[in-house]
């Protein structure tokens, strides 16, 4: 407050990247659809009354044990723990589509970076288990079938939030030397 008169700031909208957006708006069906095929075991899978909302899973629970009748009998908690952290992600795209075309709020690049952040760090999470646990769970497949259906898949999950990274990373960096140099510009003018 300067006297009696509060001091008002400018905000700008946020810059809006189109395959930022895009990459947000197709992957929130395929993150919830991922996730209730996951929540819903085994009423989702092979022979569940459910599955028909998720039959191509027929094949990816045999390419994938971590999807398949295996790990759900054996109680593994890492499916729905990844799951579970997919919807909160989700969320996130969610409020950063919001945010940067509804609201045109300076905070959606924050939002989308966190998302982005978070699927990233659980994709490398996922293929570091595989790496360290030998191949337990994808291991059994010859290289080609890896290849289309597990490598090429789930790389698009580290290629592209890298990407995204790097960008609203880089506006955020701009952001931030942008408001220090305007406070440092103001600090020397009194």
């Amino acid at each position: 407050m300067t006297g009696n008169r509060p001091i008002v700031r400018a905000t700008m909208a946020p810059k809006t990247y189109w395959w930022i957006s895009l990459w947000f708006a197709i992957t929130i069906p395929v993150i919830f659809w991922d996730a209730f095929y996951c929540f819903l075991r085994p009423r989702s899978m092979v022979g569940g009354d459910l599955h028909w909302i998720w039959s191509p899973y027929a094949l990816y629970q045999e390419i994938d044990y971590v999807y398949g009748i295996r790990a759900f009998e054996n109680g593994e908690g890492f499916t729905n723990a990844q799951s579970l952290m997919n919807v909160v992600e989700n969320l996130f795209n969610i409020e950063y589509l919001y945010l940067a075309h509804i609201s045109h709020s300076p905070v959606a690049p924050l939002v989308g970076f966190s998302s982005v952040v978070m699927t990233l760090s659980k994709t490398i999470l996922y293929w570091l288990q595989e790496y360290y646990c030998g191949g337990c769970s994808v291991g059994h497949n010859d290289f080609n079938t890896l290849l289309v259906y597990w490598i090429i898949p789930n790389g698009l999950w580290l290629v592209v939030p890298s990407f995204i990274i790097a960008r609203l990373g880089g506006d955020i960096v701009n952001s931030l030397r942008a408001t220090t140099n305007g406070a440092q510009t103001k600090i020397k003018k009194q």
